[in-house]
């Protein structure tokens, strides 16, 4: 189940789950609407993660700064902490993958590589208190 993004700071699960993949994406966006039906399927199969659906506008509070060049958008972090920023297709296979391989990292949640904007770091670190 995706969680819409304004209920997501207050999820019971947020702090241990070991990913929380948040889509960014806008409702005038056509793969971003094909986008939700395939990681509302990757949701239902990974119970133990904690997905969320944010709208760029809609939620602009929650989200702040991020700038989105194109959509989707995931990010997903582990701990607080940004494992993966970028545009994803709605590839089921492809996505499930990637978070297949972050979700094994043995990369400490604390190594976040240099190419995640600061904005993403800050969203993680509000999601994470």
């Amino acid at each position: 189940m995706l969680t819409p993004a304004q209920q997501l700071p207050n999820h019971p699960r947020l702090n241990d789950a070991p990913l929380v993949v948040m889509a960014l994406c806008a409702n005038w966006c056509g793969t971003c609407r094909d986008f939700q039906a395939v990681l509302t399927r990757i949701a239902l199969a990974h119970p133990e993660i904690v997905f969320a659906w944010a709208d760029i506008e809609d939620d602009a509070e929650l989200v702040g700064d991020i700038d989105v060049d194109d959509f989707p958008t995931l990010a997903v972090f582990k701990a607080g902490q940004p494992l993966h920023f970028g545009a994803s297709l709605p590839i089921e296979a492809v996505v499930t993958r990637l978070l297949a391989r972050l979700a094994q990292s043995s990369t400490p949640p604390t190594a976040t590589p240099s190419v995640i904007p600061s904005a993403v770091r800050e969203l993680g670190a509000r999601l994470s208190r």
